[in-house]
């Protein structure tokens, strides 16, 4: 049998026409004379009328809200009903009958993570999970115009690549502990001796006991890096990746975007270039905001939400002090307590990237490496990759539902991922 999509019903081609579709009971709305079924697939949602004199009518009766059917009809165009058209359904076959729908009593937002498996049907979620795909599909686009390749890095890792408390450990054979990965980074810098060029989107994970609208312990990283290049190539990159981005989806996602109630107009206006200001400078901007920071001191989250008030859109900090910054960050030749490390933050959600000129001199990675108290031997791979045929090199890192969270206005990273881990949540 032959099914159709609803989204292929709103363009006319089928009006007057019998059509056969399957899906969920989205809606019910029982009449003297009428039984009104919101039905939905993936595509979209549809009216189905069912006449009293249907054959259909005692199924419609028993049909529940959520449950599974394959409906027939034919196709009316009405301007009053959604979309503009409806299906006179003259048989429906119930597939799955669900019990009383549970999201019907309660939409609170514990709730509703609780549930998160039934709340994915929604059509708030529906369109969400689709601009992400989409989103997807725009960062690889983006890459492989761009000349990267795609590569595959390890889940499982033997050290830290950032702060070791923010480490997820766990017991692999014989009594070895390893590590789930925080980032990619240091395995994508192997594979740029080979390629030059690589990216990977793949999860990350931190033991971070953060509860903020932009932390989850489990997201996913869309990571890059590249040879031959400069802390400036790299912003470029970034920027230009970023907006690519915007621009294709608020030109391919329309209808999504005002599904959400957003302007595609709004994200179309995020080009670069983007505004760029070290370090010092948005310390200088912090104190004249009312922020006490000291001159060293990481910013957070509302410090990196002021400063973007100032951009009116995403915008780079960098040359951050090295005290603040991972060991493999590149230090400027003539200020070694600065390095070459570069913020990308965004309105509401402040940091979105980090990135920077990766250290490729052996003996500069080695102070690094005891300066911070982390064992070389741990790293001997690492530093292998500067023993033969060291290279500048840059890389950055982006977290993908902080990217959503931004586009879409959402309130929470949670709101942009299938089933958000958070410091509180592991299940569904």
């Amino acid at each position: 049998m032959t099914f159709t999509a609803i989204e292929d019903i709103f363009t006319g081609k089928y009006n007057g026409k019998k059509v056969t579709l399957h899906g969920w009971v989205y809606r019910k709305r029982e009449g003297k004379d009428n039984i009104f079924l919101v039905v939905r697939d993936a595509t979209n949602i549809l009216q189905a009328v069912i006449a009293k004199d249907s054959s259909a009518w005692k199924t419609a009766e028993e049909a529940t809200i959520e449950s599974a059917i394959t409906l027939t009809g034919t196709v009316k165009e009405d301007k009053r009903a959604p979309g503009g058209f409806e299906i006179a359904a003259d048989k429906i076959e119930i597939i799955g009958l669900a019990e009383t729908f549970p999201i019907a009593k309660d939409q609170s937002e514990q709730f509703l993570r609780d549930v998160r498996h039934l709340w994915l049907r929604s059509r708030k979620m529906n369109t969400v999970m689709k601009i992400r795909s989409e989103v997807l599909q725009y960062i690889n686009e983006f890459f492989k115009r761009k000349g990267f390749f795609e590569v595959s890095p390890p889940m499982f890792i033997s050290s830290a690549v950032e702060g070791g408390a923010t480490l997820f450990g766990l017991k692999y054979f014989e009594d070895e502990t390893v590590y789930l990965t925080q980032s990619a980074q240091l395995h994508l810098e192997v594979l740029i001796y080979s390629l030059e060029k690589v990216y990977c989107v793949a999860p990350s994970f931190r033991a971070e006991k953060s509860r903020t609208i932009r932390h989850l312990t489990e997201f996913w990283h869309v990571e890059a890096e590249e040879a031959f290049t400069t802390i400036d190539d790299l912003m470029r990159l970034e920027e230009r990746l970023v907006s690519y981005v915007c621009q294709s989806t608020a030109k391919k996602c329309k209808g999504y975007l005002e599904a959400l109630g957003l302007d595609p107009k709004e994200l179309a206006k995020v080009k670069a270039p983007f505004p760029k200001i070290t370090y010092d400078e948005a310390v200088e901007r912090l104190h004249k905001k009312g922020f006490e920071i000291p001159w060293g001191q990481d910013f957070g989250f509302n410090e990196e939400r002021a400063l973007t008030e100032d951009f009116a859109g995403p915008g780079f900090v960098y040359a951050y002090p090295k005290s603040i910054k991972a060991f493999y960050v590149k230090a400027y030749p003539d200020k070694p307590d600065v390095v070459m490390s570069a913020d990308l933050i965004v309105p509401r959600i402040g940091e979105l990237t980090t990135g920077g000129a990766r250290v490729d001199d052996k003996e500069e990675l080695l102070r690094n490496i005891q300066g911070f108290d982390l064992r070389p031997e741990d790293y001997e791979w690492y530093i292998d990759l500067r023993r033969y045929g060291t290279v500048p090199h840059t890389g950055f890192g982006m977290g993908l539902e902080r990217l959503l969270a931004w586009m879409l206005n959402l309130e929470s990273v949670m709101d942009t991922i299938p089933f958000p881990r958070t410091i509180r949540r592991s299940y569904p």
